[in-house]
């Protein structure tokens, strides 16, 4: 659903006062001790994707670091780090819909850095939890790692004289393993790194109808059905999508008991806001009879650490991604109720001018791919849930 490192490019910064300012928001240091003679400045904050089912979802950051080389070792030298100080629990689904949260900044040398590690708290009770909609405040498993480290490859440049701004977005949704009936959940953390060029720009904003539910709706910006980002809209049907790569992308919006709604062509600059609908014209798709999609998914290992996707393919295209999460942990099963419905769609409008949808009538409206990721291999299943509720399996490897 998500946590967030960034680092923001600006230029002409004089030296001295360039290196001054590292010193606040967070601290941090490292590198094994090594001078810095070239630097840059590096700073980190923390933002999230939509989360389905939860309350919170608690983590405890203690340090961001990174390193030069992709396959440095904890111990190894070379990390730089921002230390929060003492650590900060942060329930991560107060960080949507356009929100985040600065962490700190760091001197460092400049040059290309190709891994960054998240450390958080696992040695007090609560530390890393979630509460569940239905249910009361539960410890979240964390990795097996020393201080539950969570690790991704990045490509973030320092240059001198400049501050680098990147964005960890924590994909909270499909980083929460449920363990079946149990009540317990484990942590299998879903991080994207996101370049911050500009505070006014790489957003898309809009409004949804407020007939649709803000906990069960999600606004999302895709490419060929990957997801770059992702939220749920406030309770007046607002919603803000930040940061978000320079590029065109599908605008999806998915609600139950709605017909999947997808706006095309959405441009995203890094000078400004692009505004694709109002709150007097909101994006309001028609209501839908529905059925429910089941499955489940086996990989021989355990907990099965499996991500499943619903996908709407457009006649002509796009395909979209209008539903997911990972698959029960321990049981390995899956169980989406999806609109039947003709879907609908519109180009992208400039000016703030009313959206016109069309709906895709291609039979069976109720078609829908499953596509499920499981250990870097994703396999799938065409369904018809027009006028039943399907069900699908998946073995892995």
């Amino acid at each position: 659903m998500s946590l967030l490192a960034r680092f923001l490019n600006v230029a002409a910064v004089a030296s001295a006062a360039l290196l001054s300012a590292c010193g606040g928001g967070g601290g941090g240091g490292g590198g094994g001790g090594t001078p810095v003679t070239d630097a840059g400045c590096s700073k980190v904050a923390l933002t999230d994707a939509a989360a389905c089912g939860y309350n919170q979802i608690n983590v405890t950051v203690q340090k961001v670091r990174f390193n030069a080389s992709a396959t440095a070792a904890d111990g190894d030298a070379g990390w730089w780090e921002v230390v929060l100080s003492p650590a900060q629990k942060v329930n991560l689904l107060t960080l949507t819909n356009g929100a985040v949260l600065e962490l700190g900044q760091v001197q460092v040398p400049v040059g290309t850095y190709q891994q960054l590690a998240l450390v958080l708290d696992a040695s007090t009770p609560l530390a890393n939890s979630v509460v569940p909609i239905v249910g009361t405040e539960t410890a979240l498993g964390m990795p097996a790692t020393p201080q539950s480290i969570v690790k991704i490859p990045v490509s973030i440049t320092v240059t001198k004289d400049q501050v680098s701004d990147y964005v960890i977005d924590f994909d909270a949704c499909n980083s929460v393993l449920r363990l079946g009936a149990s009540g317990n959940y484990s942590l299998s953390a879903r991080l994207s790194v996101i370049q911050r060029l500009s505070a006014t720009g790489q957003r898309v904003t809009g409004f949804v109808a407020t007939t649709l539910d803000p906990v069960t709706t999600r606004v999302s910006v895709q490419q060929n059905g990957t997801i770059f980002k992702a939220t749920n809209p406030d309770s007046t049907g607002h919603f803000i999508l930040y940061p978000v790569p320079v590029g065109t992308y599908d605008l999806v919006v998915g609600a139950l008991g709605a017909v999947p709604a997808v706006v095309t062509g959405v441009p995203v600059t890094a000078a400004a806001s692009t505004d694709v609908s109002t709150n007097t014209t909101p994006i309001d798709p028609p209501a839908s009879p529905s059925h429910t999609i089941t499955g489940t998914v086996t990989t021989g290992t355990t907990p099965i650490d499996a991500r499943v996707a619903i996908v709407k393919k457009y006649t002509g295209g796009p395909n979209v991604t209008t539903a997911g999460a990972p698959a029960d942990a321990t049981t390995g099963g899956l169980a989406y109720t999806v609109p039947t419905a003709a879907p609908i769609r519109a180009p992208y409008v400039a000016g703030g001018n009313p959206l016109v949808f069309s709906p895709d009538n291609a039979a069976p409206t109720g078609r829908y791919t499953v596509a499920v990721t499981a250990a870097g291999t994703t396999k799938t299943a065409d369904v018809d849930a027009t006028t039943s509720d399907p069900n699908v399996s998946f073995t892995f490897p």
